[in-house]
């Protein structure tokens, strides 16, 4: 095993990445550890590949067919994520030898053994063939020797039986001296093709010779479809039963349960993997890995890092998996998957989310011009450049003073769980009420239950900023500034596209009407259909900032140079207003709106402004200003509410009436009015002011 090195992942997944097991062509094969010190092999695709669709289809199939095999014969796929921004599969890991290696080492087997091997290669190769599929590869390499016998790995190339030999051009369609004739001519492929292989894997490992021997692909390829298979060092009886297996004819090749019945290996042939030389390799080589993947023990507790002096040593041999494709980032619509088998975790299923919190709203106070906070202020609790709160049921999120994030009771201010990995500059969104979703630094989208904290699905997203989120879909922009659909039902990802606009700075989003709706830093605004990411419509240099957007029925309101609504269906205007003020150095101009009950209210520079949806009925009040950036209105019970600039602080205002007129209630508060920020829900108003939080009550 080797150490890490620059560009490869410490976190794919729920797997943190130990070191590297081996690189191909294709790709990485990497030895990950599960929260509970479970061993893995995770596969990733080499990131210059990932625009090969080949490559991608190979890669998701793999993961698929993999999936679907339950035998005990077969290296089990623990978890997937075969269309993220970096696709891996993650696999059952077996630290023992190889085939082809253990007959270096150890030589030919005996007749005992081989007879062994044949019986259980063929009842795993039964099982395989019973879900329909075709392994299409068998050979020494990918029979894996454990403790507990011999496991077929790598179904990089297994398809459906009956499937046609798909190739690309130039390129071998099998492993020359292993696949079938039918495999090399192109022809349709069945399950007997797999018994031609395991007749020639037979022959190997009973004579440590291939069957088909040469130097030349060409010449190999050629004695397979025409030659006669070298099988002379052979024992009658062992030749007896590997060369049915290698007839030209599919027809008349055994089938497994046949090789698996006339193998009959003596009694007590299994302790070939429990004891002696081979048994002892494959036991070392377990420990290793157990070695290297356990857990950290307790805090003061002497730690050894793998390959230091007096620490464990895995042998690079012994951890090596044959590499076989890989995958790469699909296109929309793929409809990918992603999986986690539980492996004794406490909660086993990462998609088992709870209900949504029980939350009670809070009563409202009278505007009596005089605030009380409900909690708080809470000094030092979140960091000086938070997001906006973001309140979920009975907890209010926020960034962590120190990194992460945090969640707060809305009742009492308590602290009710943080999230130390998170990124907080990433952003933070609710998932139907049920789930907070977080970024960690390698751009892994991960999930925690608002009410607890307690740590769900992850999501190897490629996410730098999240932008918008509902029960059913993660909505991101990735480090290279893609957009990204992540599936909150199964973590996949549905789509990816690269925005008909850059979208610069720390876009603003809104999910709605279908569409997902994205302001850029630019004040370019980019709207996509939610379903697929596809080009919906653009509005360029609505802004000179990242504004959020608003989102009512079919109609989306955005501020900026001017205020617009605009049909959701086709981006057409369809009124608008001009700012009092002209705009000079983004003093003035239109913030981004909020909406409820048919009123929209926003600010335009040192105005508030509050009409109906259609534009009419408009009042106006005075504000002290707000500070970029620019932040919507919070509108809650009757009220609505700004964090204004200077020294002034939160300011209630009417939300009914003849006139917004002036504010009814100020809280003051002192600061840089830059790391102001407000959010409300169930009639509390959740205020963040430099890193001090509070909640107020609302009119």
């Amino acid at each position: 095993m080797q150490p890490l090195g620059p560009g490869d992942p410490l976190r794919l997944g729920p797997y943190r990445i130990v070191g590297v097991l081996g690189a191909g062509g294709m790709g990485k094969v990497y030895l990950g550890r599960d929260a509970h010190g479970g061993p893995a092999a995770v596969k990733v695709l080499l990131p210059e590949l990932a625009d090969d669709r080949h490559l991608a289809e190979r890669f998701v199939r793999e993961a698929r067919t993999a999936r679907a095999v339950t035998s005990e014969g077969v290296a089990r796929v623990l978890a997937a994520e075969p269309e993220s921004g970096r696709p891996w599969i993650a696999s059952e890991f077996l630290a023992g030898p190889t085939l082809d290696e253990a007959v270096e080492h150890y030589g030919p087997f005996g007749d005992a053994l081989l007879r062994e091997l044949a019986r259980s290669l063929a009842r795993t190769l039964k099982d395989i063939h019973v879900t329909g599929l075709v392994h299409r590869d068998l050979k020494p390499q990918n029979v894996v020797l454990t403790s507990r016998g011999p496991r077929i790995i790598d179904f990089g190339i297994a398809r459906p039986e009956h499937g046609l030999t798909l190739t690309m051009t130039g390129q071998i369609p099998v492993t020359p001296g292993y696949g079938a004739p039918e495999q090399v001519l192109g022809q349709r492929v069945g399950p007997a093709a797999d018994l031609f292989s395991l007749g020639a894997v037979l022959a190997y490992a009973a004579s440590g010779r291939p069957a088909y021997p040469g130097t030349e692909v060409a010449a190999v390829l050629y004695e397979v479809v025409h030659g006669t298979p070298d099988l002379g060092a052979l024992p009658g009886p062992l030749r007896d039963l590997v060369a049915p297996c290698l007839s030209k004819d599919p027809a008349a090749r055994p089938s497994p349960a046949q090789v698996a019945d006339f193998a009959r290996p003596p009694a007590g042939s299994d302790r070939f993997w429990t004891t002696g030389p081979l048994a002892d390799d494959i036991r070392q080589r377990e420990e290793e890995v157990r070695r290297a993947t356990e857990r950290p023990g307790p805090a003061g507790a002497p730690t050894v890092p793998a390959g230091a002096p007096g620490g464990p040593r895995p042998s690079r041999r012994g951890l090596l998996l044959a590499l076989a494709g890989g995958g790469a980032l699909v296109a929309a619509g793929a409809g990918g998957t992603a999986w986690w088998l539980s492996g004794g975790a406490p909660s086993s299923d990462p998609f088992d989310i709870p209900a949504a919190a029980k939350a009670e709203a809070a009563e409202p106070v009278g505007d009596t011009g005089r605030l009380t906070p409900l909690w708080g202020p809470l000094e030092n609790v979140a960091d000086a450049g938070s997001a906006r709160p973001l309140p979920v049921r009975d907890v209010v999120v926020c960034a962590a003073n120190g990194g992460g994030v945090v969640a707060h009771a809305v009742t009492d201010g308590k602290e009710r769980w943080r999230a130390g990995e998170a990124r907080g500059d990433a952003g933070y969104l609710s998932v139907g009420d049920r789930l907070v979703a977080t970024a960690d630094e390698d751009g892994v989208l991960r999930t925690y239950v608002a009410a607890t904290g307690e740590a769900k699905w992850t999501a190897d997203a490629g996410a730098d900023v999240l932008l918008a989120a509902d029960a059913d879909h993660v909505y991101v922009l990735t480090a290279e500034g893609a957009l990204r659909c992540v599936s909150a039902s199964d973590a996949s990802v549905r789509w990816t596209r690269r925005p008909p606009l850059a979208l610069t700075g720390r876009p603003a989003a809104a999910l709605g009407a279908g569409l997902l709706v994205v302001c850029g830093g630019s004040g370019d605004v980019v709207a996509v259909k939610a379903a697929d990411g596809t080009k919906a419509w653009v509005r360029e240099e609505q802004a000179a900032a990242a504004l959020a957007p608003a989102i009512d029925g079919g109609v989306v309101f955005l501020g900026g140079h001017t205020f617009a609504a605009v049909r959701a269906a086709d981006g057409e205007e369809v009124w608008s207003r001009e700012p009092y003020q002209e705009i000079r150095r983004g003093a003035y101009g239109w913030g981004p709106p909020a909406v409820a009950g048919g009123i929209v209210c926003l600010t335009d520079g040192d105005v508030l402004r509050r009409m109906r949806t259609d534009g009419d009925d408009e009042q106006t009040a005075f504000i002290a200003g707000v500070t970029p950036p620019w932040q919507p209105p919070v509108i809650q019970a009757d009220s609505v509410w700004l964090a204004e600039g200077d020294d002034t602080g939160v300011s209630g205002f009417p939300r009914q009436g003849e006139s917004v007129g002036a504010p009814t209630v100020t809280y003051p508060l002192t600061g840089a009015a830059g790391g102001r920020t407000v959010a409300g829900d169930r009639n509390r108003l959740f205020v963040l002011n430099s890193g001090t939080l509070l909640a107020l009550p609302v009119f």
